[in-house]
């Protein structure tokens, strides 16, 4: 199997190191104030910058190691969580979902697409523009052409082995 790879841009690392910084100082900021006049910040707010500051590092492993992150998107819960499961296994940050949500810049999306008929415009065209990695147990000619006109960089029929993916992966990330 190929090992993950990706490209580390010096502007997209700085910026992200920039935003991680001022998340971080805005929560010891708060921390500071709270303890100057002995107040006590709501928990919830300290979690929200907590999980703000995480999504900052994650940016910044991104531009820094060139992680790949990749999104699946299965009907199945529990397929979809198998299969992120072994992409993290790999070196992938992987997360599995099941229903479509917003995308990441640069994200590879694996895309059950028994899903697509729920699917709003918007969300058809976020798809589209991800160009997913579909995967489907159907093989006739009219899924065929829903997955072109998602413009699906991989049609793969389930059910899918690791190394299959990982390969649709790395096609999908060279294409970038």
């Amino acid at each position: 199997m190929e090992s993950v790879t990706g490209s580390s841009s010096s502007p997209e690392l700085a910026a992200a190191l920039h935003r991680l910084r001022s998340t971080l100082a805005r929560l010891k900021a708060e921390l500071e104030m709270s303890q100057a006049d002995d107040t006590v910040v709501p928990a919830e707010r300290l979690l929200a910058d907590l999980d703000d500051a995480f999504e900052q590092l994650r940016a910044v492993e991104r531009a820094a190691f060139g992680l790949v992150q990749v999104l699946v998107i299965d009907d199945d819960a529990r397929l979809g969580e198998l299969t992120a499961r072994g992409l993290r296994r790999l070196g992938y940050e992987a997360e599995s979902a099941g229903e479509f949500r917003s995308l990441q810049r640069h994200e590879v999306v694996v895309f059950d697409l028994g899903l697509a008929s729920g699917l709003g415009e918007t969300d058809r065209s976020a798809l589209k523009a991800a160009r997913p990695i579909v995967v489907t147990g159907a093989t006739d000619p009219r899924s065929r052409a829903l997955a072109a006109s998602f413009g699906a960089s991989d049609y793969l029929v389930k059910p899918v082995q690791l190394d299959v993916l990982v390969a649709a992966i790395n096609r999908r990330i060279a294409q970038e």
